[in-house]
């Protein structure tokens, strides 16, 4: 059986609580790696303000980290790094850690809405119809 990394983005708000749960009763099987990613949006030069905000996403990122918790046998990471509000970050740990899926609780503000409508250059994404806004990875068809 086939681990697979899972990037979970972590908001604080109820939508993206609502994905991690739906991902792991839906998606997450035994082995399976989550990465619980928060990325903060840090404008000023002030590195105290810099240090709270990180601390308040491993903050956030813990308290999903529990809701994994009561999941057995889940392998939980936890990333909280400085980022853009356009999702760029996002995109580039999923693809540096080589996760197979992202998972993103969409609600009115959320960086998907900030992304450009252009097509991607290099992994296309799908979004499936469900309401937790899953979004993964395309495979081309191995048929030959």
């Amino acid at each position: 059986m086939d681990v697979k990394k899972i990037v979970v983005a972590v908001e604080d708000v109820d939508a993206a609580r609502t994905a991690l749960q739906w991902a792991l009763r839906n998606i997450i099987r035994y082995g399976d790696i989550i990465t619980l990613l928060h990325v903060y949006h840090h404008s000023t030069r002030s590195k105290s303000k810099a240090r709270l905000l990180r601390l308040n996403g491993f903050k956030l990122a813990l308290s999903f980290q529990d809701m994994c918790n009561n999941y057995p046998n889940t392998k939980v990471e936890i990333i909280v790094t400085e980022g853009d509000q356009e999702g760029a970050k996002i995109a580039a740990t999923v693809r540096e850690i080589g996760a197979s899926m992202l998972v993103v609780g969409l609600h009115d503000s959320s960086f998907l809405y900030k992304v450009p409508r252009t097509p991607p250059q290099k992994i296309p994404y799908r979004i499936c119809p469900n309401p937790s806004a899953i979004i993964w990875r395309s495979r081309k068809s191995r048929r030959r």
